[in-house]
């Protein structure tokens, strides 16, 4: 079993793009309209809007291999990037996407460790996210891994209002 992690250009981005509707799609759409699923990716997922991300320099993606396939992502953002006002002290994962196959191997665990020491190296002092209060799964994981919840904001799926917990944690 070998797990690698490589740095995302613009060159990758229609794989990107690609992948992010793919996992979107197999973990959301059983709790959601398919008109608000259509809606909200298109508007998260196009591909001038991964594009404007990847050329963001406060914000990085990074493919996880998995066996030499692409098995999913990390987003991370710092500075202006991060999508609420948390400091600059503070690094926000945006997304850890792991394709469906590739789910219970550890590749969460491993990008959330990777986002860590990407912290770390910048002296960042707080990790961040977002995540859906209804997926229990990812917040038992965050939780298990140390996160905390610290607040909540809103969550657009199309027309929908939803709720994000923001989960915290020192470094």
């Amino acid at each position: 079993m070998s797990i690698k992690m490589k740095l995302c250009t613009l060159g990758n981005a229609q794989t990107l793009q690609e992948i992010s509707q793919e996992t979107f799609m197999e973990t959301f759409e059983d709790q959601n309209t398919p008109e608000n699923m259509k809606a909200y990716m298109e508007k998260a997922f196009n591909l001038k809007q991964i594009e404007k991300e990847l050329a963001n320099p406060s914000s990085q993606f990074f493919f996880v291999h998995f066996n030499q396939e692409i098995a999913g992502y990390l987003k991370i953002n710092t500075g202006e990037a991060q999508t609420e006002e948390m400091g600059d002290d503070c690094l926000e994962i945006e997304r850890i996407y792991i394709r469906h196959y590739f789910q219970r191997h550890g590749l969460g665990k491993y990008l959330l460790g990777k986002a860590m020491e990407i912290a770390q190296e910048h002296n960042l002092h707080k990790i961040w996210l977002g995540v859906w209060e209804e997926n229990e799964n990812a917040i038992a994981f965050y939780q298990k891994m140390g996160f905390v919840q610290t607040g909540a904001h809103a969550f657009y799926m199309g027309d929908e209002e939803q709720t994000d917990l923001i989960m915290t944690k020192r470094l």
